[in-house]
């Protein structure tokens, strides 16, 4: 009965630190917003004074308002929409496969010393050639549909996922683990409730990363060879010299990028409650 009143009194104190501390949470969330709105802002005054100051035609430099029209104009009736669309499956699509891949391994590995010996020189190998490189042949194997997209933006957001799922897993400190298996769990109750709750926290920085690399891989296989997506956009205004309409590309993926790094810290702060 002890027991349960100390428990009960745990309990309502980490819920009234949780009540205390939301308040700081929501002004500290207020700031970065204000912060991020204050730069940007900033960013197109420095931006529209060096156009007026310098006088640079649009096809060099456009405005910002230019850019912001282009912007309404395009997504109210042009196709970015649908070109962005192509380039978010295929980003989701890489960060997926490469997740699908990458944590199944880094388990493997970080339990496997002899396994990481044999394959960790093909892994480093991989990253020696850039995806740059790799495009073309992965296009000329796979075809020049979405698959080839898929496969480029996963091969860019491998690596970063698996070095740190690897190193966030053989973190776990070896004394929970004995404790774990001294109280009967099996592999698959201490890779559930001890080894995964532990390493969450490093296995979203890579996950964050690989995100960020995601749209990258995604850009680079439209840059090869492709007629949809923002990467073919871009290089479809390239070609006729509209350069608002590149801006308008490169904001729309810079805004994509953001929105994925967002969606994936409220995901960790949902998730790696007991970090707080």
């Amino acid at each position: 009965m002890i027991r349960h009143q100390r428990l009960g009194h745990s309990q309502r104190r980490r819920d009234g630190e949780d009540l205390a501390e939301q308040p700081r949470r929501t002004a500290r969330g207020l700031s970065s917003s204000a912060g991020l709105a204050l730069s940007l802002t900033l960013l197109a005054l420095a931006w529209k004074a060096l156009v007026v100051v310098r006088g640079y035609p649009a096809f060099v430099l456009p405005a910002p308002d230019l850019v912001l029209g282009r912007l309404v104009a395009e997504m109210s009736g042009g196709p970015l929409p649908h070109h962005a669309a192509i380039t978010l499956v295929e980003a989701l699509g890489g960060f997926g496969l490469a997740l699908a891949v990458s944590l199944p391994l880094a388990y493997l590995l970080a339990h496997s010393p002899r396994l990481e010996r044999l394959l960790a020189p093909q892994l480093a190998a991989t990253q020696a050639v850039p995806v740059v490189a790799l495009a073309p042949l992965i296009i000329l194997w796979v075809g020049t549909g979405l698959d080839a997209k898929i496969l480029v933006a996963g091969l860019v957001t491998f690596f970063p996922i698996l070095s740190s799922a690897v190193v966030a897993l053989r973190g776990v400190p070896r004394e929970l683990l004995e404790m774990a298996r001294i109280s009967g769990a099996n592999r698959w109750q201490m890779l559930w409730h001890v080894e995964l709750p532990l390493a969450l926290p490093g296995i979203f920085g890579g996950a964050k990363a690989g995100l960020a690399l995601a749209t990258t891989g995604a850009v680079v296989g439209e840059f090869v060879s492709g007629r949809d997506g923002l990467g073919a956009l871009i290089n479809i205004s390239r070609g006729l010299f509209d350069t608002p309409l590149m801006f308008v590309a490169l904001i729309v993926l810079a805004v994509m990028t953001l929105t994925f790094y967002l969606l994936s810290v409220l995901l960790e702060r949902a998730l790696v409650r007991w970090e707080a």
